[in-house]
């Protein structure tokens, strides 16, 4: 079952990076590459970024930026035109990024063809005359990421939505707790859960959807900006995230992308779990500590 999981995964992803390297000059909008892979856009991003080691966004940019280097031996097209074709807008923009990738400019690699691009970890590389046929995704083998299997009861909670960045849902916690505190509902051990519809990667930041719950009795009801939902019951995967919380999001990656493949179990397309287990305000970011909650199949 491990087996055959990790190879479909393998398989599913193997056709995103056929069709990138094909359509480089096309903007390759995540919704349609998560259609490729078969995978739902709330999970895709993470399963590639897990399997690949580096976003779509940064996979694409690295291959048109390969592909510009050969160009510059190669061909006599200006360093405009190449730029241009490699999606930048500027001789500037791309001469930046181009010096970041290689450490030359354009002008100095065209002079002297210096073939040390920086090594790839899974070693796909842009190429105009081999296509890509196969490739060996990132394991979790040898990383010390621990993952249990429970089954969890379903959970009433009182939330307030917040829709932007998720950095900024500071004031929809501060809304729910101060409703929630003079009825009684802040009791100690209680569990601060956030509820993550959406993937940075995918949502523009002023469309992410970030629900702030608290766990409350079943007679509680809705008033005002507080609602109420179910979190349902079922078989979760979960994991802790210790650190910043600008570091969540490779956790995310290893969890889907690695583990997830490899376990032989299958997400569910289902808002992740956040259970913050310490403070963020009185808690110093490298000991931050944080359950992620991932919804499996069966």
């Amino acid at each position: 079952m491990r087996e055959n999981t990790q190879k479909d995964y393998t398989e599913r992803i193997l056709r995103v990076l056929v069709f990138i390297q094909k359509n480089l000059d096309e903007p390759l909008d995540l919704v349609e590459l998560a259609q490729i892979a078969n995978f739902s856009p709330y999970h895709f991003h993470r399963i590639f970024r897990g399997m690949i080691g580096e976003s779509v966004k940064a996979h694409v940019r690295r291959l048109r930026l390969e592909r510009a280097a050969a160009q510059l031996y190669k061909t006599n097209d200006s360093i405009i035109a190449v730029a241009l074709r490699s999606g930048f807008d500027s001789h500037a923009a791309f001469s930046r990024a181009f010096k970041s990738m290689t450490q030359f400019s354009p002008s100095d690699w065209r002079r002297n063809y210096l073939q040390n691009l920086p090594p790839v970890e899974t070693g796909i590389r842009y190429s105009s005359t081999q296509p890509l046929t196969s490739f060996v995704p990132l394991t979790s083998e040898g990383k010390t990421m621990e993952v249990k299997i429970v089954n969890k009861e379903a959970q009433k909670v009182a939330f307030v939505r917040h829709v932007g960045p998720y950095e900024e849902c500071g004031p929809a916690w501060g809304t729910l707790c101060g409703i929630l505190g003079p009825l009684g509902c802040l009791k100690p051990g209680l569990q601060f859960v956030g509820l993550c519809h959406d993937d940075p990667e995918i949502t523009p930041a002023e469309k992410i959807r970030y629900d702030a719950c608290i766990p409350v009795d079943d007679g509680f009801e809705a008033s005002g900006p507080v609602g109420v939902q179910e979190i349902p019951a079922g078989k979760y995967a979960v994991t802790v995230h210790r650190g910043p919380f600008d570091g969540l999001k490779n956790t995310y990656a290893t969890l889907h992308g690695q583990w997830l493949p490899a376990s032989g179990q299958k997400a569910m397309d289902f808002p992740s779990q956040e259970v913050y287990l310490n403070d963020p305000e009185t808690t110093a970011p490298e000991d931050l500590l944080v359950e992620i909650f991932v919804a499996l199949e069966g």
